[in-house]
């Protein structure tokens, strides 16, 4: 992470960073909604003491999330790109590995699993000094920094919440395992995106060319 923020070329670093993370987390209220939906269904059944449980910390959950993908596209205006930047290129697959597998085990096994996911995305928050960092390192303006400030202050509380709720839910062995294989693939993909940003340059366009991928990454 640490090579990620480093002062050379940070601007377009930090601009393909607000695209990457873009890519992320419009996955992030749509993989809640879709676990939600099978929480409630295996509720309704009344065999499954951890779905009701699930179902309502994802409910209010998706409400904390809701929007954080358009501060993203905020940022990256005023961060001197455009929305087109994030919403254009096909996201990496790096990206598609890390929300991708969660559709899976959501869909065709339990969705307890997508805890795993929410705690990586959490305990990744970014250092409540990053922003001035980047501020002084840039000359960006705040506006261009809403999402790095706002996570740093609200993360820490939600992964608190996250942790609270895995204590008392009844979970299996099994269940403990899913949430916890769940977690490791997360971090290992997000780890794998953040190495790749942090590696990434700007590359012009070769002439008569489309634009490259803002991300800088390709896998």
């Amino acid at each position: 992470m640490e090579h990620l923020w480093r002062p050379e070329d940070l601007v377009p670093r930090y601009r393909r960073y607000l695209c990457a993370m873009h890519a992320v987390v419009r996955a992030s209220v749509p993989l809640m909604e879709r676990a939600r939906e099978h929480a409630e269904r295996l509720a309704s059944h009344g065999d499954d003491p951890v779905a009701g449980p699930l179902a309502a910390y994802l409910t209010e959950h998706i409400q904390e999330e809701q929007d954080h993908d358009s501060w993203l596209l905020e940022d990256l205006l005023a961060a001197g790109a455009t929305p087109e930047d994030a919403l254009r290129p096909m996201p990496a697959p790096v990206v598609a590995a890390l929300a991708g597998s969660q559709y899976y085990w959501i869909e065709h096994h339990h969705p307890v699993a997508l805890l795993g996911y929410i705690a990586v995305l959490e305990g990744y928050a970014p250092a409540a000094t990053l922003t001035a960092r980047i501020a002084r390192t840039t000359g960006l303006p705040d506006a261009a920094l809403r999402t790095v400030r706002e996570h740093a202050a609200l993360d820490t509380g939600h992964l608190d919440d996250l942790h609270a709720l895995l204590d008392r839910l009844p979970l299996t062995r099994g269940q403990e395992a899913e949430v916890t294989v769940s977690a490791m693939h997360s971090l290992d993909a997000l780890t794998r995106l953040f190495v790749r940003l942090g590696r990434s340059v700007a590359v012009p366009p070769p002439r008569g060319a489309g634009h490259p991928s803002p991300m800088g990454v390709t896998s």
